[in-house]
């Protein structure tokens, strides 16, 4: 039995595909068929029914898998250890982020990551959250940066922040008290992104609206929502940090959402199978530094995170 056959049976089950978990292994399907078919022998256990399409493991195949993971996790520990105390974080890091978050995180992680990790080769995608989670479980992604929760068993969720909405208004109907309910936000002239945005479900959680009971305008940025607003009147919900970006007559038009306030907590999100701990806590850090203290998960202030 050996490190490289655990790794490709487990490979094997997350890809449930043996070609796919063969490229994902950088070698050919029959090494790989042949490498997973003489541990079975050597296990005397059949670990896949190569019968079933996709292919799914055994009973006694899933036992294996799991003491695989263990194993492979302990031996990523080992080697964590070993790298902590004689070389700098290296290798490539692939990291998938939400367009409602990119803007703000984005330019500035870049530069400060860059800075403090120059070994390591570092690859963002802004995409939408049903692709970053789809590409995080084939392990065509590293981690995600995503608005939470999501639900999934097979995901890690670490909290980052949390940031709070607030309403913008047109000049017109701009109201005049400084703070919102909730429920105080007009039914009509409610304009949001797009269907598939994570933040257009988020507005309508908090608004307790349901999108098909009100007259909505959709638009595929939050830039264009302002401008939509700007020149056509009406109101959009906007996340605290995109505040930055407005200009001055603009910031006139804002109005903070209260009772309750409107809040999404935003993640990274990893396989419950990822090991490199440091690199985890490298992109953490880095968080820190680009985010407004106040708005910090109170662990991620306090303690290193921990795998």
């Amino acid at each position: 039995m050996t490190i490289q056959q655990l790794e490709y049976i487990v490979a094997v089950d997350r890809h449930r595909h043996f070609v796919r978990a063969a490229e994902d292994c950088g070698v050919t399907q029959p090494t790989l068929s042949a490498m997973i078919q003489k541990l079975e022998e050597e296990l005397n256990a059949q670990i896949f029914d190569r019968s079933k399409h996709p292919v799914e493991p055994t009973g006694i195949g899933r036992k294996i898998i799991a003491q695989a993971r263990t194993a492979l996790n302990d031996m990523g520990r080992l080697q964590e250890l070993v790298q902590s105390e004689v070389n700098a974080l290296s290798g490539k890091l692939s990291i998938g982020i939400i367009p409602t978050v990119a803007p703000y995180l984005v330019p500035k992680f870049i530069r400060h990551f860059g800075a403090q990790h120059p070994e390591v080769t570092l690859s963002l995608s802004e995409m939408r959250t049903g692709n970053i989670t789809g590409r995080l479980l084939d392990s065509s992604l590293d981690m995600a940066i995503l608005a939470t929760p999501l639900d999934n068993p097979d995901l890690l969720e670490i909290p980052l922040y949390y940031e709070r909405f607030v309403a913008y208004f047109s000049p017109e109907i701009v109201r005049d008290k400084r703070e919102l309910r909730a429920s105080d936000l007009p039914e009509e002239g409610l304009w949001v992104l797009q269907e598939g945005h994570c933040l257009r479900n988020q507005v309508f959680n908090f608004c307790e609206k349901k999108p098909g009971a009100h007259h909505i305008y959709e638009a595929g940025t939050i830039d264009t929502l302002i401008r939509i607003v700007d020149q056509n009147g009406g109101y959009t919900v906007i996340p605290e940090l995109h505040l930055e970006f407005l200009s001055e007559p603009q910031t006139r038009n804002i109005r903070p959402i209260d009772s309750p306030p409107a809040v999404r907590e935003i993640s990274l999100v990893i396989r419950k199978d990822y090991l490199k701990e440091r690199m985890v806590n490298a992109v953490a850090d880095t968080i820190k530094t680009v985010i407004p203290e106040r708005m910090l998960d109170e662990r991620l202030r306090k303690f290193s995170i921990r795998l």
